[in-house]
Formats: structure tokens, C-alpha cells, sequence
């Protein structure tokens, strides 16, 4: 039965079933269309400004290396996003509602006030990523480029008045954007496929190299993060399916495959960004290469080519702008999730933008753009300390036959999702005691 029926406050109630579904026989390709777009929603945050910080680091620092992290982050994420998919499909309630309805007070407090943080992470790289791009392509001085990102909350508002397709489809065609951008940068760049392969082969040194390790963290955080998956157990429920239980797991198959679909996406881009900065930095002796002014200067004259640094710069806006809209989703879902408290849209995103801008602000201010550098490894590593928070209750919710019924995670799937689990644990108990 929905949500709404039950008198529960809906997830994302603006756009809640929305979406039609077709029905009937012979209709597939009609039903993959009008399950394919949450999937993207939750992509863009796998390859937002935080993760260029740390594949260019990567990259430039350690050549091929690190695209084993890329892949198994990657391959983590499509695990966890499908276990979101089905918790919100199933239950009709999305991560955070769930948690709201499972444990204590005091405990649910301290999930929220977590996942706040790691969304203010989240917004700290796009207002950084946005505000250099609008650097490198206008000359807008960092600190005036970051103030000016509260203006994002006027275009989030703009597109939510179309529908949630138009929204959608505005991230489509910035994904568009970024992957042309790279696809050129790559054919550039020429790049060692046989090195690319054994990239892909994951090292030991990634763990007994500190500072490996430590940007290897920033990508696992930049990657699998955490909001994302209370975002993906709510934006599926904007689809107006069967609520049977072949509705359901008919719904579960297809939200399913769009995921999966827009994850591969996401990590083609991911892999291209480590690609260009270990085909272009690496083996021309540029270890040092970590920040993203640096590239965009570099990336012209080592290339050849003069539109090779406006390319990038352009996918960086790009990237910025899409990332901003998830945020700001996953914000509401969040706050109204585990509070149950509703703010108008505009007001939830000024607070949560304002929270990232003065941080932003000040390093800017003091110490330019290798500040906020840094600043953009760290809070990808931020993000990958906050994940546990937020994997081990999804695990848990999908493993419990009372919650989920027939639709209960199988034995070989929880002990692979707890295998999952253990490994993000590890990696950052083994992090934490590197950095103390």
C-alpha cells in the first residue's frame, strides 16, 4: 500500500508518482524509457568536481594506478544503489524515512546530523568546482565565483517548474557535455591502453602507500557517496508503477537497469578524468599536477591543441551546475526525512549552500587556489568517513524479511553487502590511524 495511504508523509511529495508507466504487452523499450532518469540523478554525483580532485590527483601523481579503485568503487556503488532502489520501490518509504521509523530518537539525530555533513561535503565541492570553472573560462575572481553560486538555488527552482522530466533531462544533456569534452581530451591525449589495462588490476600499494591510500579514500568517498543513496530510495518513487507484487518487482528490474546503465556512464567518465591526467601529466614527469587551475593551464600546451583547456574548464561547469541540482534533492529528502520537517525549497537549499560558501570563502580568500585544492581532496575523504553511516542501515533495512518480505535480500546478497560494508570500514579505520 503507498505511503500516502497509510497517512505517512510521501517522499518527495511535489513529484511522488508523477511519472506514468506504460502498461501492456510488446512494451520494453517504452517502459525502460520512462523508468530512465533517476539512475542519471544519482550518476551526476559520481563525477562532480570532488571526483576530478581526485582522479587528476591520482592521475598525475601515480599514473594508471588508481583506476582499480575507480572500477571497485564503482562496482560497490551499483551494489548499494540497487539495494536503494529496492528499499524505496518495496517499502515506499525512502532510506531516511526508514531510518526515522527504526530507531531511537537520539540515534536518528545523530544519522541526520551526519548525512547534513556529509552533504555540506558534498556542496563544498560543487560551490569550489563551479567557481573555478567560472574562473578559468571568465576570469571571475575565485572568491566572487563562489558567492555567486547561491544563484544555483534560482535555476534548481526554475527547472522544478517543468516537472521532474524537464529536470531529468537537464541532466542528461550536461552529462552529454561532459562526456563530449572528454571523449576529445582522450583522443588528444592518446593514452597507453596496455598501461589503462593494468591499471585496472588493483595493487598492494594502494594500501601500504600513505598517500595512495589517502586518495584512493577520496575517491571511494567521491564516488560511492553517501546522500546518494538516500536520494535514489526517494527519486524512484516518482514513478507512477503497479503497486502489486509483479508491479513491484517488474519496477525493481527496470529502475535496476537505468541504475546500473548511468553508473557505467559515470565511470567512463571517472576513469577518463585519471586517464587524461596519467596519459598527459604522468609520463611527461608532472607528479606535482593536483590542482584543477594547473591542469586547465597545462593541458593546452602539453596537448598541442589550444581548445583542449576550454574543453575542460567547460565539462567542470558543467559537472558543477549538475551536481548542485542532486544536492540540493538529496538535502530535502534528508531534513524531511528523518525530521519531518518541511522548509520551502529555496530555503532549504540557501542554508545548506551558505554552509558550504563560508568555508569556502575563507580559504579562498587566504590561501587561493591550492587552498581550495585541498580542500577539495579533503572533503571527498569527508564523505568516505561518512559512508558507513549510511551503508550499514541501508544493508540492514533490505536484509530484514519483515520489512521487505519476498523481496529480502537472498543470503549470497547480504553477505556480499556486508562484505561491501566490512571493506569501507576497513579502508577508513586503516586511513584514520595513517593521518593520526
Amino acid at each position: 500500500m503507498d505511503a500516502g495511504a497509510l497517512g505517512r508523509p510521501l517522499s518527495l511529495p511535489e513529484s511522488h508518482r508523477t511519472v506514468a508507466i506504460p502498461t501492456g504487452p510488446g512494451g520494453f523499450w517504452r517502459k525502460m524509457a520512462a523508468f530512465a532518469g533517476p539512475g542519471y540523478l544519482v550518476a551526476v554525483g559520481y563525477m562532480d568536481p570532488g571526483n576530478w580532485a581526485t582522479d587528476l590527483a591520482g592521475g598525475s601523481a601515480f599514473g594508471y594506478t588508481l583506476l582499480s579503485v575507480i572500477l571497485l568503487s564503482n562496482m560497490m556503488a551499483m551494489l548499494l544503489q540497487s539495494l536503494a532502489v529496492k528499499l524505496g520501490i518495496v517499502t515506499g518509504r525512502d532510506l531516511a524515512q526508514t531510518c526515522r521509523d527504526y530507531y531511537s530518537r537520539p540515534v536518528r539525530i545523530g544519522l541526520w546530523l551526519l548525512c547534513e555533513i556529509a552533504i555540506i561535503a558534498c556542496d563544498l565541492a560543487e560551490v569550489i568546482g563551479t567557481a573555478i570553472a567560472l574562473l578559468l573560462l571568465f576570469g571571475l575572481p575565485l572568491v566572487w565565483g563562489v558567492c555567486l553560486t547561491t544563484l544555483d538555488v534560482l535555476l534548481i527552482l526554475l527547472l522544478q517548474q517543468f516537472g521532474f522530466r524537464k529536470l531529468e533531462a537537464f541532466i542528461v544533456v550536461m552529462l552529454i557535455i561532459i562526456a563530449g569534452c572528454f571523449a576529445v581530451e582522450l583522443t588528444l591525449s592518446k593514452p597507453d591502453l596496455m598501461a589503462i589495462a593494468g591499471g585496472l588490476v588493483p595493487s598492494v600499494r594502494i594500501i601500504t602507500n600513505p598517500m595512495m591510500l589517502y586518495i584512493a579514500i577520496g575517491i571511494l568517498g567521491a564516488t560511492v557517496m553517501p546522500h546518494n543513496l538516500y536520494l535514489h530510495s526517494a527519486v524512484v518513487q516518482t514513478r507512477r508503477f503497479v503497486r502489486t507484487h509483479e508491479g513491484k518487482r517488474e519496477a525493481i528490474r527496470f529502475a535496476t537497469l537505468d541504475s546500473t546503465i548511468a553508473l557505467s556512464f559515470a565511470l567512463i567518465i571517472n576513469a577518463a578524468i585519471l586517464i587524461l591526467a596519467a596519459s598527459t601529466f604522468h609520463v611527461a614527469g608532472r607528479t606535482d599536477v593536483a590542482e584543477i587551475e594547473n591542469a586547465y593551464i597545462l593541458l593546452a600546451p602539453m596537448l598541442g591543441v589550444g581548445a583542449a583547456s576550454t574543453l575542460f574548464a567547460v565539462a567542470l561547469l558543467a559537472s558543477g551546475q549538475n551536481s548542485t541540482i542532486t544536492a540540493t534533492l538529496a538535502g530535502q529528502i534528508v531534513m524531511e526525512g528523518f525530521l519531518d520537517i518541511r522548509l520551502p525549497s529555496w530555503l532549504r537549499r540557501l542554508i545548506t549552500r551558505s554552509l558550504a560558501i563560508v568555508p569556502a570563502v575563507i580559504v579562498a580568500s587566504l590561501y587561493g587556489m591550492s587552498g581550495t585544492a585541498r580542500l577539495l581532496v579533503l572533503s571527498q575523504v569527508v564523505l568516505s568517513l561518512q559512508l558507513p553511516f549510511a551503508v550499514v542501515p541501508l544493508v540492514q533495512f533490505t536484509s530484514d524479511r519483515t520489512r521487505m518480505g519476498c523481496f529480502v535480500n537472498p543470503l549470497w546478497l547480504k553477505i556480499v553487502a556486508w562484505a561491501v560494508s566490512a571493506c569501507i570500514i576497513a579502508l577508513n579505520l586503516k586511513l584514520l590511524t595513517t593521518l593520526t
